[in-house]
């Protein structure tokens, strides 16, 4: 393995990374509340630390294998993460341990959303904004970023690209150059953000809240700057901008890429993508009994309460993204463990939910039907299609029947 090589772009990455610092300062100074400080110094540390990696190691450029783009993945996550961290730690507020630093910065960058901070609404601008910046900068993926703008710096940026990417679609480049390819994922990315912003600016929110909760939403992250969450806004309106924004960010971004390019901006061209049909048939499912079960218990005085409450909870669990409007106490103890149930399997594969992701569940109830079909007749030969495309067998075999899935559920088996 190409350590030295390894050690220099790692450098270069976290040096990328002490620039983030920059903007929360920035929101510091416009606010003017006292925060400025431990960003400026974290900058300065982290820019400081990258030069020490990068420096001795900046002659050694070597093509990186497979392997190595896993490694550099890891280590960068790890590094980040733990680098992220130490503004959390330099603040006066909120006052917080190494521990529960390590945890916010974490959560933040992979996107999951839990916290240990409390009182939210009386923490600093800067503060806030950081740590939905986190969640932004992990939704799409530094990484992806980082091979956007490596080549740039003379490095290779497909390992890193296949070793981060989910799903099928890291074997599949949109464009034919990979740098082009993470710069298109990114202006999608972009625009999203910039588009959400702009509808919660429209439905009420004020600027920070709508810039900090776009980069939440598109992300499918969930962090907020309220303790109430979206609820703190009691808004229908603010409701289903979440909603529709979930909904994009859930949806393979290959098939944006290919709707922008092609210019098919429509319902017709997403519905000839498996993945999104069956994505759109499991939110269906998931809205028509969540809605029908708050119907009949009469939770909610009206239908259309009943029915923002149920979308909204519907589309926000099952993405991973885990922003609240309500309490689960008056519900059917049924609905709130089903929709805990559907995020296991998330958003669409190349998309910002997490999960297992559609495509796979897809591909194991298609393998499923195929292994039924086989004890029927037992020298037939079936192939496995995702729309009217033949997958080769180690297509659907690592991403179908993998023992990834297993693990899965042993990890939440164990954690309950």
């Amino acid at each position: 393995m190409q350590f030295r090589s390894i050690i220099r772009i790692v450098g270069l990455l976290l040096a990328l990374f002490s620039i983030t610092m920059l903007a929360p300062a920035l929101v510091a100074f416009i606010y003017r509340d006292g925060e400025g400080f431990p960003f400026v110094l974290t900058f300065f540390l982290l820019l400081s630390g990258g030069a020490m990696l990068w420096f001795p190691n900046r002659s050694y450029r070597h093509e990186l294998k497979a392997r190595d783009g896993f490694l550099i993945v890891v280590l960068f996550w790890t590094v980040i993460g733990s680098a992220g961290s130490v503004p959390f730690m330099l603040s006066e507020q909120p006052n917080m341990s190494v521990t529960d630093a390590f945890f916010e910065s974490f959560s933040g960058l992979t996107t999951t959303g839990a916290t240990v901070i409390v009182g939210l609404d009386n923490l600093p601008k800067a503060v806030l904004f950081y740590r939905q910046l986190l969640q932004w900068f992990g939704g799409m993926g530094i990484i992806v970023l980082a091979v956007a703008i490596l080549p740039v710096l003379g490095i290779g940026g497909m390992q890193l690209y296949r070793a981060e990417i989910p799903g099928p679609v890291k074997d599949s480049k949109m464009t034919p150059r990979i740098a082009e390819t993470a710069k298109a994922l990114w202006y999608i990315y972009l625009a999203l953000t910039i588009a959400c912003a702009s509808a919660y600016w429209v439905a009420g929110m004020s600027m920070f809240d709508a810039i900090s909760h776009s980069f939440s939403t598109v992300a499918i992250g969930g962090f907020s700057t309220h303790d109430a969450s979206i609820g703190y806004f009691n808004s229908p309106a603010i409701n289903f901008i979440t909603v529709l924004f979930l909904f994009i960010s859930a949806c393979n971004f290959s098939l944006h890429f290919a709707a922008f390019a092609s210019g098919k901006l429509h319902p017709g061209f997403y519905f000839k993508d498996p993945e999104f049909r069956s994505f759109i048939l499991i939110q269906v499912i998931l809205l028509a009994i969540v809605f029908g079960m708050l119907l009949n218990h009469d939770v909610y005085d009206t239908k259309f309460e009943a029915f923002n409450q149920a979308i909204f909870q519907t589309v926000s669990i099952s993405t991973t993204a885990g922003y609240t409007t309500t309490g689960f106490s008056e519900w059917p103890l049924f609905l709130p463990v089903l929709l805990l149930f559907s995020s296991f399997i998330g958003g669409c594969a190349g998309s910002t939910g997490g999960g297992m992701k559609v495509i796979r569940i897809l591909l194991l109830s298609l393998q499923g039907s195929r292994e039924l079909k086989r004890l029927v007749h037992p020298r037939a030969v079936y192939t496995i299609k995702v729309g009217n495309k033949a997958l080769p067998q180690q297509v659907w075999m690592r991403f179908g029947a993998s023992s990834r899935h297993t693990l899965w559920f042993l990890c939440f088996v164990c954690w309950r």
